[in-house]
């Protein structure tokens, strides 16, 4: 049952986040080459953060398997 509720929930949001890019490309296409710049900075710094969670993950896994490994 939850997972229909949040699948839901993404269908639901979901054009409200396309609207966003929209919005994005607009506020770009009529500012100067200094807004198009900042607005790069923050879309590259908002990508930090997924691979950032990835690599921590991916990083205590393999402590965890090596301390197992230690173990046995």
């Amino acid at each position: 049952m939850k997972i229909k509720i949040i699948t839901l929930l993404f269908i639901l949001l979901s054009q409200t986040i396309s609207s966003q890019c929209a919005m994005c490309k607009a506020v770009v296409e009529n500012g100067d080459a200094d807004m198009a710049e900042g607005i790069n900075s923050g879309i590259t710094f908002l990508m930090l953060f997924p691979y950032l969670f990835l690599a921590i993950g991916i990083i205590i896994y393999y402590r965890n398997k090596k301390r197992d490994a230690k173990k046995l």
